[in-house]
């Protein structure tokens, strides 16, 4: 599936154009098929992030919203019900846009990484 997203993009962007993607690490984007795909279009530049970036949070807020507020509280008989609803939920959303607000201070996250690497240090 992912080959398959790097192919769609290759094919619809400007071959000039250098391609920086921010992508998870899961293993997906590690396979050989894919790394020698990679190879063969060094315009493809990979960034992978950590599982506790604090954005990608954010953006796994945002999705668990939709699953709670949409996806839960519906029956789907197909792909296409889902997405429908899922449009219909980013344009609700869109219409009457509130930004997230990151509410945790510097300091509490600091000492939160502080007794996990104590945790693990025991």
């Amino acid at each position: 599936m992912f080959l398959r997203f790097l192919r769609v993009i290759h094919r619809n962007t400007n071959k000039r154009l250098d391609l920086h993607l921010i992508v998870d690490n899961y293993a997906t984007h590690k396979y050989p098929k894919v790394k020698a795909w990679r190879e063969r279009h060094p315009r493809f530049h990979l960034h992978f992030t950590p599982t506790s970036a604090p954005w990608l949070n954010q953006v796994e807020r945002f999705f668990a919203l939709i699953t709670q507020e949409r996806i839960w509280r519906a029956a789907f008989t197909s792909v296409p019900d889902v997405k429908a609803t899922i449009m219909a939920y980013l344009e609700h959303h869109n219409a009457d846009p509130r930004p997230f607000i990151w509410t945790v201070s510097a300091s509490a996250i600091l000492q939160k990484a502080a007794c996990a690497k104590q945790a693990l240090a025991s």
